[in-house]
């Protein structure tokens, strides 16, 4: 079975994880702010968190903004439901904001209709997250003047984007959000095992989301309400979480991120690869913005006969093909439908849903295995359906 996705693993990374297993720090030791310190460089930030994951990345994010019952954030309906939940999380209401039905990112024509409509009732969001599906970065600078000039904050969700820029600077730089969180999950850009990060511009947020990050507790005497009680001393200052990483994970990352640069460019040269090699077939590659350059964490395709999917997802998978779909609207999740919302609340994400299929992608692949995939769409593709 040739995955939709797969980290790839070399003698540096096993060494950098042995080196720390022989070493007297496991957890909690120098692994992890030095990751943080790589990422800060390689992106342009100031700070950044490591966590066990990008959602509890997330979670720690909204807590920072401020994010609590009676407060309202918006995200996009085409994402994984961590986007959402993490709000949830926090005691707060969601909504979504629909997308551009070619790129599945959140609409900025959409997010500008929906504010207007939520200041006359005056239910104004107080953070948005937009999502950079596929590594495709979501035009930022039309959400930024929207959150200035509507007095909301800004998450970017690139948990599938580290390696990617928009208008010629990094995803993670935080030039048009206060927070930005990656992803470090084995089928991601780079892998941790597990993890997240969360990156910013304020001191002020990152100290807020360390804190935490590490049970709400604190070690330095400058901050403690009782200084002097003794160096064995700590104090809890706000209701925290277990969210670290790991030396082990930390050492993992700090490893794959030397090999970031590469790993973004073959996968864009295999998504070049299959834009072309499928350009007479009845499908549409979901491409980036111009004057972006695309982490590529997915190869996604729109199906110009959206009622032949199904179909075409068994007999690849029958091929050997791990083909994937992502993702099913968040909104029409039980747990969503639950809190109220519905089909056809957001038409362009549920039409972008019918339409979609996420074909495999990952620095391993080889162009063989990608004729091998496209010639089996042309070849489903070209008989007609039972």
């Amino acid at each position: 079975m040739i995955p939709y996705g797969r980290q790839d693993i070399n003698q540096q990374d096993v060494d950098a994880v042995v080196e720390v297993l022989s070493s007297n720090w496991l957890t909690q030791g120098p692994k992890v702010p030095a990751f943080e310190q790589a990422v800060c460089e390689y992106t342009g930030a100031k700070f950044a968190v490591a966590a066990n994951s990008a959602t509890s990345a997330l979670h720690i994010a909204c807590l920072v903004l401020g994010v609590g019952p009676g407060d309202r954030v918006w995200t996009s309906p085409i994402t994984f439901v961590a986007s959402a939940n993490c709000a949830l999380y926090c005691g707060a209401q969601v909504d979504f904001v629909d997308v551009d039905p070619n790129t599945g990112n959140m609409s900025p024509e959409a997010l500008r209709s929906k504010l207007i409509e939520a200041k006359r009732q005056g239910t104004l969001p107080k953070v948005v997250i937009p999502v950079h599906l596929c590594g495709h970065s979501c035009d930022m600078a039309a959400i930024f003047e929207l959150g200035k000039e509507y007095g909301f904050k800004i998450i970017e969700d690139a948990s599938h984007g580290i390696g990617g820029s928009y208008q010629g600077h990094k995803l993670g730089s935080c030039g048009y959000s206060d927070i930005t969180v990656f992803s470090f999950h084995p089928v991601k850009i780079i892998t941790s095992a597990e993890g997240g990060m969360a990156l910013t511009r304020s001191r002020l947020l990152a100290d807020k989301m360390a804190l935490f990050r590490s049970h709400g507790i604190r070690r330095d005497p400058d901050t403690m309400l009782r200084p002097d009680e003794g160096k064995w001393y700590y104090e809890q200052h706000e209701l925290g979480f277990n969210y670290r990483m790991t030396d082990l994970q930390a050492a993992l990352g700090f490893s794959q991120l030397k090999r970031l640069d590469e790993f973004v460019s073959k996968r864009n040269q295999l998504a070049e690869y299959y834009t072309q090699a499928l350009a007479k077939q009845p499908v549409v590659s979901v491409e980036p913005l111009l004057g972006s350059v695309s982490a590529r964490h997915l190869y996604m395709i729109r199906l110009k006969q959206a009622e032949r999917r199904r179909e075409v997802f068994d007999s690849m998978r029958e091929r050997g093909v791990q083909v994937h779909v992502h993702y099913f609207p968040v909104h029409l999740q039980p747990y969503y439908l639950e809190l109220g919302f519905k089909a056809g609340d957001f038409p362009c994400a549920e039409q972008f849903y019918e339409e979609i299929l996420t074909l495999p992608l990952f620095p391993a692949l080889i162009e063989q295995e990608v004729e091998y995939i496209c010639s089996g769409i042309a070849e489903i593709m070209s008989t007609e359906s039972l």
